[in-house]
């Protein structure tokens, strides 16, 4: 079934044979040698997020086994640890402060965002050991930002948790309700899934890069950008924390299956849309 409650089975099924095409010739541009070395770190940091990660959630997206997802997360560890590495060598070479447009702090929205999805998604998937420690070291920031440090201390107990937050709309509402009286977490959960997409409206250059996607003005679903929007952060929190996550359940942002990936799904059937007499004559 399509998890996502915006897309056809044609949009999805469409999408997701390019992006797998895309990654793979994507991998094989990375394995020859560059006629842009300047470049390499900036494409390959967003062969990670562009290709890697969204194939993923298009995977989530179109209704494939949760159980199949995890052999992807390891692709996007493997894609930013080679751009991190490239980048030292060519900022280095060309007395660079920086060589990739992505701002790779905490207190940058856009990266914050990034990283609460990946932590999300490693605490749903249960990656191994060796990617968890992988993971958090690219992340960094330790002692920065309440919210994402108690998250991560949930499987990493001696990360050093701060005191602030970096970024209060939304993740106010998901403190608050990890902070609740545990009859009120449910409640405020599902507060916070229902106001994140419109809490995370950013104008200019601290748009997110991926909120746009799907928007039938800005960024139209043909365009084929859309691998939906899920609330990773609140997986995250019911993960970490044990969170009743029952009000959230069937939320269009809430990918629920994550940690039900045995079914049955926690998302609505979507009704099949009737067909004409000329297209079953057809057979379409």
């Amino acid at each position: 079934m399509i998890r996502s409650s915006v897309g056809s089975k044609e949009y999805w099924s469409e999408w997701l044979d390019y992006r797998e095409k895309q990654v793979e010739k994507e991998l094989i541009q990375i394995s020859s040698p560059s006629k842009n070395p300047a470049y390499r770190p900036q494409y390959i940091f967003d062969t990670a997020k562009n290709g890697h990660f969204r194939l993923l959630l298009t995977y989530y997206s179109c209704g494939k086994p949760v159980c199949d997802l995890g052999r992807n997360f390891l692709s996007i560890l493997d894609a930013w640890e080679l751009s991190n590495e490239l980048a030292e060598e060519v900022c280095s070479q060309n007395n660079l402060k920086t060589c990739r447009s992505w701002t790779f702090e905490l207190s940058n929205l856009n990266h914050y965002n990034w990283c609460f999805w990946l932590v999300g998604l490693a605490l749903a998937l249960d990656i191994p050991d060796e990617q968890w420690q992988r993971l958090v070291k690219l992340i960094g920031g330790p002692g920065e930002d309440i919210l994402l440090d108690r998250v991560i201390a949930s499987r990493q107990s001696d990360r050093p948790i701060g005191s602030r937050r970096l970024h209060p709309k939304p993740y106010s509402r998901l403190l608050k309700a990890i902070d609740a009286p545990r009859e009120q977490q449910a409640s405020l959960l599902r507060e916070f899934v229902e106001h994140w997409y419109a809490e995370l409206v950013r104008k200019g250059n601290d748009e997110l890069w991926w909120y746009i996607y799907g928007d039938p003005v800005k960024h139209p679903l043909e365009k084929g950008s859309y691998f939906g929007r899920w609330c990773l952060e609140a997986v995250a929190a019911v993960k970490a924390f044990g969170l009743d996550d029952s009000q959230c359940l069937g939320h269009e942002h809430y990918p629920g299956d994550l940690l039900r990936p045995n079914g049955p799904s926690t998302h609505p059937v979507r009704p099949e849309p009737k067909r004409g007499w000329l297209s079953k004559l057809l057979g379409r």
